[in-house]
């Protein structure tokens, strides 16, 4: 993935806008040039702060006990120095455990998540994304549930000038999966981007659907890395940790796109999933154009955020 400079700038710059409101409302009372002294009121407000932007009360309370230790034990006293300390302890939270799709020639990208949360945008700009970087990349139109999904994921791919697999509305997704799979072969591509459906009629027929889809990649692509990405709306605060406990019990989660970061997202549940589910963000969507999903850079979020 391009993580040029240039490409770290423009994502921190739309970060930085989507997330002014949650800064300019929530903390930037909390952190004045005045070099205003840390008291019990300060933890005060930074713990209300945390909790408002959709942090969690469990994530807020481990963070606000590293920052306590950490700045009685550095005798730290000045705010500015407290938020300096305070982002590297959010970006830390954020970090994943390991690198995305790194020296790999192939790989399967599933893409899960409920109607709604922009799983179908999602797919479309990754396909841009990896494309601009000189990668084939094909996608299948999994999604056969819903009606008009996988005309909608066409649009996308000719937007971004890559090839789709899709079936009849209604079809078995897996067979959109085997059928796919076999064009990616036959053409050598690089990444597969499988989009799945988002709500069937009970959540047992989706996670069994998810696990068949699962199963014959795995069959079919042996030694292939695959990533299972949830698509969480950021907009929908605490509701979004509720989704990724749903899915993560039974679809195999590896990461989440957050979308919807440009404007009234509150952004502190990218904490609170890494933190509370042990799932990275791997994306953030910053905006509608096709090149507004950008990979997730930690320190860049925790510093937009303060």
């Amino acid at each position: 993935m391009d993580k040029s400079p240039e490409k770290k700038k423009g994502l921190f710059s739309k970060l930085k806008d989507g997330l002014k409101k949650t800064r300019d409302t929530l903390f930037g009372s909390l952190f004045v040039e005045t070099d205003e002294k840390i008291n019990s009121e300060f933890y005060d407000d930074l713990e209300e702060a945390m909790i408002i932007s959709d942090m969690g009360m469990a994530t807020t309370q481990k963070v606000l006990d590293s920052l306590r230790n950490e700045l009685k034990e550095n005798k730290i006293h000045t705010r500015s120095e407290a938020k300096r300390v305070l982002v590297r302890l959010l970006a830390d939270r954020m970090q994943p455990d390991t690198d995305f799709l790194t020296d790999t020639d192939q790989a399967v990208i599933m893409v899960v998540g409920v109607n709604g949360v922009g799983k179908t945008t999602s797919i479309g700009k990754l396909a841009a994304m990896y494309k601009s970087e000189g990668k084939s990349v094909m996608l299948a139109a999994a999604d056969t549930f819903r009606a008009a999904a996988a005309e909608q994921l066409t649009i996308w791919a000719e937007r971004a000038g890559v090839p789709i697999v899709k079936h009849n509305e209604g079809a078995d997704p897996a067979a959109v999966v085997y059928d796919a799979i076999a064009s990616f072969k036959a053409k050598k591509c690089n990444v597969l981007i499988c989009d799945t459906a988002g709500r069937l009629h009970n959540k047992v027929n989706l996670m069994n659907e998810l696990s068949k889809m699962r199963r014959i990649i795995d069959r079919d692509l042996p030694g292939v890395p695959v990533e299972v990405l949830l698509v969480l709306d950021a907009t929908t605060g605490q509701n979004a940790i509720a989704q990724a406990q749903v899915f993560g019990a039974s679809a195999g989660l590896t990461g989440i796109i957050l979308t919807k970061l440009d404007g009234t997202a509150k952004g502190g549940v990218a904490v609170a999933v890494k933190d509370e589910l042990g799932l990275p963000v791997r994306f953030v969507g910053v905006g509608e154009g096709i090149d507004d999903l950008q990979p997730f850079d930690a320190e860049a979020f925790a510093e937009a955020l303060m």
